[in-house]
């Protein structure tokens, strides 16, 4: 029962032939509404104006609802390039429990040896380090240099000099890097509840591609598929060993 649209029609002085009248429906469809049935936006709109009432006011649950993904939204970049390099440092020096990345190379974290740095003192601090980037020589390696208009040799190049920068990092007990095969729809940078996504767009690079930023609050928000998502990824991946 949606009591405060009932309420709004009562104040308004409208019977439900009259909405339905105003709004080209049935009178049934109303009666749906006032039972409780969410309609579709446009007659939202138009209800709302009808009754001269917020739409939020209407139906709260909606309110609830764009609440549990603005809440925890933080922030857009329209590239990834346009975050400040120190922004990537605080999020990772941030960490107090845990660390995941996972990327096709991550290239632009491994060659910053303040950001090498501070995920070594996470891991020595107890933090769990957990990176995971695309095996070089895979199919799905090749197909995402070719994506983005890049030589296959040499996306599988930067792959290999990432995981020769962070091959160190093996040597703490609380890091590990493995290797994926996967096609990658999102890169994930995860510190506690701090949660970064790189939006992979075919034919764009990454360092182009959008990024959302999100605070993780509960496991049944948005940010929960992209948290899944790095599980599955783990899951499957294979353990990596730095070369002496």
């Amino acid at each position: 029962m949606n009591e405060n649209l009932r309420y709004a029609l009562l104040k308004a002085r409208l019977q439900v032939t009259d909405v339905a009248a105003a709004l080209a429906v049935d009178p049934k469809t109303v009666d749906r509404w006032l039972n409780g049935r969410i309609p579709y936006p446009r007659h939202r709109w138009a209800l709302a104006d009808l009754l001269d009432a917020d739409e939020a006011t209407l139906w709260p649950e909606l309110a609830q609802r764009r609440d549990a993904f603005t809440g925890q939204l933080r922030a857009t970049y329209p590239h990834r390039w346009v975050i400040p390099q120190t922004e990537w440092l605080r999020l990772f020096e941030s960490a107090e429990r845990e660390i995941d990345i996972l990327g096709c190379s991550a290239l632009f974290l491994a060659e910053d040896p303040a950001i090498i740095q501070a995920l070594a003192e996470r891991a020595t601090a107890g933090v769990h380090v957990r990176i995971l980037l695309a095996d070089p020589g895979s199919v799905q390696t090749q197909a995402r240099g070719l994506e983005t208009g890049t030589d296959p040799a040499a996306t599988a190049a930067r792959i290999s000099d990432a995981l020769n920068r962070f091959g160190p990092l093996a040597e703490f007990s609380e890091a590990e890097i493995r290797l994926h095969n996967v096609v990658l729809y999102n890169s994930i940078y995860r510190a506690d509840d701090d949660l970064m996504v790189t939006l992979h767009v075919y034919a764009i690079s990454d360092a182009q591609s959008p990024v959302l930023r999100f605070t993780v609050r509960h496991h049944n928000g948005p940010a929960t598929a992209y948290l899944t998502s790095f599980e599955h990824t783990w899951t499957t991946a294979q353990p990596y060993t730095p070369t002496s």
